[in-house]
């Protein structure tokens, strides 16, 4: 079920923010790519005019001259015509290229530069009539209307109020000199410009951050849709669960090289076997350097035996260490005492082999907090 828009009140996360602009969805100011184009417009055209005009009053000097070979050769006529044309072709194009390069600047200003191609790509869902209804009446059409209505009005007000202050001077330019005129009316023009360009800068400069704030606002999130993206981002627990328990197994797998290392080896007797590794000398605590379950464990028990490590039955021990010990790391600290007995049983029987004291008795029962031995752990829960 999707989350309604009542209930997207949390801050987009970078990957939604990220996967909007992959589909060409950013914050965009059509004000500021007005102003851009509108402005370097202007600009460009002041620029370009002397030189533009200088050339083609030059050709157009050229068009009216007309003399005796003018009138044996027509082509003459044709390539003045031709190079007239090219003259007005070529300011076209710089004039083009310099406004369009301005045009796309304003656009990535706002948004940054985005290649993508589904703004473009046909969305027949677009053709429905009913949905295209609905999307005149959502809050960023209202603020798209309420700012055009502002620029419409604040342009009607500045244009009546310059055209009122320069109709009579306008009006009276007809007395005077035309070059004094052209130039009067030139400035007033430009001047004119220049207003207009200012109301839409105003305008521009207040579209650029409400721009920002609508798209942020577009792209809010619901609880529902960050869960549902924590899951795809991290991957669904059930499956996490499965992967780190394969890891281990193949950890478990990878270890048993091991073996041949350890000090002694604890089983189940059949379930569970653990190799113990410790060197007092380099070691803070004994270590786990190989575990396993079932067909693991007895390729331990049987690598232990290839290489004279003694293996115990020590079923609780063995258990406890199996789910509470990580391979590589020291045993808990609340198992010390009891691999501690262990330990102490090996060496007194080390030393009996090398004939250095007598055999030692029953291999010890070691104490084993109850919380630490899983299947005590399913007792309890099993029983009422």
């Amino acid at each position: 079920m999707e989350s309604s828009s009542q209930d997207r009140n949390l801050p987009a996360s970078e990957r939604k923010l990220q996967k909007a602009r992959d589909d060409g969805q950013v914050a965009r100011s059509r004000d500021l790519a007005h102003l851009a184009v509108l402005g370097g417009g202007a600009v460009t055209l002041m620029a370009l005019a002397p030189t533009m005009f200088g050339q083609l009053k030059t050709h157009m000097g050229l068009q009216l001259l007309f003399d005796a070979q003018t009138l044996k050769d027509p082509m003459i006529m044709v390539n003045r015509l031709g190079a007239m044309t090219a003259v007005g072709l070529v300011a076209s194009a710089v004039f083009a290229a310099i406004v369009s390069a301005i045009a796309i600047l304003g656009t990535v200003a706002t948004g940054g530069w985005v290649t993508s191609l589904k703004p473009i790509t046909p969305d027949f869902s677009r053709l429905n009539p009913l949905s295209g209804f609905g999307r005149l009446f959502t809050k960023d059409k209202a603020t798209e209307v309420g700012k055009m209505t502002f620029i419409a009005l604040m342009l009607l007000l500045v244009g009546f109020n310059y055209l009122k202050g320069g109709l009579d001077t306008l009006g009276a330019l007809v007395l005077q000199p035309s070059a004094k005129s052209l130039s009067y009316l030139a400035d007033w023009i430009t001047t004119g410009m220049g207003l207009m360009l200012l109301v839409v800068l105003v305008v521009a400069m207040v579209d650029v951050p409400l721009q920002s704030f609508l798209h942020k606002s577009r792209m809010k999130m619901s609880h529902q849709e960050m869960k549902q993206e924590s899951k795809e981002s991290d991957g669904n627990p059930q499956m996490k669960g499965r992967m780190r328990q394969r890891q281990r197994d193949i950890a478990n797998g990878n270890s048993i090289s091991k073996v041949p290392k350890a000090d002694f080896v604890l089983m189940n007797p059949t379930h569970y076997a653990v190799a113990i590794q410790y060197d007092d000398k380099t070691m803070p605590a004994p270590r786990v350097i190989s575990k396993g379950a079932d067909l693991l464990a007895f390729k331990i028990r049987d690598l232990a035996k290839e290489n004279a490590i003694p293996v115990l039955q020590s079923p609780m021990l063995a258990r406890a260490l199996y789910a509470n010990a990580e391979i590589d790391q020291d045993i808990p600290t609340s198992l010390y005492t009891a691999v501690a007995q262990v330990l102490a049983y090996i060496y007194r029987l080390k030393a009996a082999m090398r004939g250095d004291g007598p055999l030692p008795g029953e291999v010890p029962v070691p104490f084993v907090p109850p919380e630490l031995d899983p299947l005590s752990k399913v007792i309890a829960a099993e029983t009422p």
